[in-house]
């Protein structure tokens, strides 16, 4: 169904008719804002903006609208009771001390309404802008797309002063001494700021940095300025050259736009941060550049899970037509490991070295020695239980579910099972590699084993313990007292 609204200004049959050019006059200086709080965006041309700010590395930007405050459909009253709710008096004609903060309304009266951004999409390259004018279409990338929402910050303010008053009131003004526990922290390691180096790529981290970058006090000029016109201005292309790729063939220019055999770029491993690392997303043509044992890593760390028949299809269809199978079944030992006739990665390959968990921080060697422990377990049952899992592994629950995430699945009855079925027609026709990977798992059985006896004689000595104090209670309490009779007699 067509939109009304949105109406067809300009076709041809001929493509070659309307020219389409790439401007890049503002590609790190242009933001697309969207009001998603608004059902329909009111026209801003004629708005009074009292002031603008932006962050430049954080992509932030805050924007202070008027408000008519005489106008008929203004509440005066409330205004000023918001005003005073925020700076907690009047601050008409009032001057700020030095060093303390500005008052928000100025005019003591609710006369502005503020707007900060957050980030609606993170990867903005696919997305331009175009302008449609003298039968041309110029196209813009973007630099970022913000959503405008408003900000109430009258209303932390206040709850803020009167927990500051409550709090104030509540104290103790007399001058004794009151006794309090204090909890004292040593620092480990030698590094001064090795704290800091770890915060810094984190989560909360990478918040705070955001939070300490200064406002950069910006000018609004409206459309129907001469300096709004002029930047405007640069949504046109400067050069009207055509280029040399439109006259080729369809299929010459496609296999230029994507070279799959030949000049394709190596994208290296994200560089691993404190808290995570980000790995990396092929596309085909950087498949077709790799070498084969590179290859089967990415496969199997991204399926999870696959049989040999299916590593053999993906590779036929996708990268190679004439791919050998002997030669794969070579390499996958290499970077797979055998768990009832099908494939999985390596726990190496799952989570590379030096790499913290997302929830907790835990380290990348804790994380392999918990999904080795659960690869074993599953070579011996179908079925697992996250607890035991993690009685087993003292991982936190977030990083218990993150690893059983990696091989199994959770089925109807609550219980872990592994992603494909058994391949027992793949065992039958390789058992050298079955017995291979049994030996391999026979070797490490001992050391298991005794982590999960470790798990059960903890089990059994919070028990034992508990069962030693009660016998201690018992055994250290006085025989209970006779009960005499009025008689003189005395119960048995």
């Amino acid at each position: 169904m067509e939109d009304e609204d949105d109406s067809v200004v300009e076709e041809s049959d001929n493509p070659r008719q309307i020219p389409v050019f790439l401007s890049k006059n503002l590609r790190d200086s242009l933001y697309l804002f969207q009001y998603p709080t608004k059902t329909e965006l009111p026209n801003h041309d004629d708005s009074v903006i009292v002031n603008c700010c932006v962050k430049p590395i954080a992509q932030e930007v805050k924007v202070d609208f008027g408000l008519d405050i005489e106008s008929a459909h203004f509440d005066r009253f409330k205004g000023e009771q918001f005003a005073v709710a925020a700076d907690g008096k009047n601050t008409y004609g009032a001057v700020p001390p030095k060093g303390q903060e500005r008052p928000t309304y100025k005019r003591g009266i609710m006369d502005k309404q503020a707007f900060t951004s957050s980030r609606s999409i993170t990867d903005v390259a696919k997305y331009i802008v175009g302008i449609f004018t003298d039968r041309e279409v110029h196209l813009s990338p973007l630099t970022s797309i913000v959503q405008m929402r408003p900000v109430l910050t009258h209303f932390d303010k206040d709850d803020k002063r009167k927990k500051a008053e409550q709090k104030a009131q509540t104290e103790d003004t007399d001058d004794d001494e009151v006794l309090q526990q204090v909890t004292v922290k040593f620092a480990r390691g030698n590094a001064k700021n090795s704290g800091k180096e770890q915060r810094a790529g984190t989560y909360d981290g990478f918040v705070q940095r955001i939070a300490d970058e200064p406002w950069c006090e910006a000018y609004w000029h409206s459309r129907a300025t001469p300096t709004a016109e002029l930047e405007r201005q640069k949504l046109f292309a400067t050069s009207h050259h055509g280029s040399s790729s439109l006259a080729l063939a369809p299929g010459e220019y496609l296999r230029k736009l994507l070279p799959y055999d030949e000049h394709v770029q190596t994208v290296a491993p994200a560089a691993a941060s404190a808290a995570a690392q980000v790995l990396p997303v092929y596309n085909k043509a950087m498949l077709k550049s790799m070498p084969l044992l590179e290859q089967l890593t990415v496969l199997l760390r991204d399926a999870r899970m696959l049989s040999f028949s299916d590593v053999i299809s993906i590779l036929a269809e996708h990268v190679d037509p004439h791919v050998a199978a002997d030669k794969v079944l070579a390499l996958l030992p290499q970077v797979g490991i055998l768990l009832h006739g099908n494939w999985v990665p390596k726990s190496e390959v799952v989570f590379p070295e030096k790499v913290l968990s997302h929830a907790n921080g835990v380290s990348a060697e804790q994380m392999i020695r918990a999904r080795d422990y659960i690869l074993f377990r599953f070579s011996r049952t179908p079925y697992l239980f996250r607890a035991q899992v993690m009685a087993a592994t003292q991982l936190p629950p977030a990083e218990t579910l993150d690893v059983l995430k990696t091989v199994a699945r959770v089925n109807n009855t609550k219980r872990w099972e592994l992603l494909l079925p058994p391949d027992k027609e793949f065992e039958q026709k390789y058992p050298e590699l079955v017995s291979r990977q049994e030996y391999h798992w026979t070797a490490s059985e001992q050391h298991y084993n005794e982590m999960d006896w470790a798990r059960e004689t903890k089990r059994v000595r919070k028990r034992s313990t508990r069962k030693s104090e009660s016998q201690s209670l018992t055994s250290s309490m006085p025989p209970p007292a006779m009960n005499y009779s009025t008689t003189g007699s005395v119960d048995a």
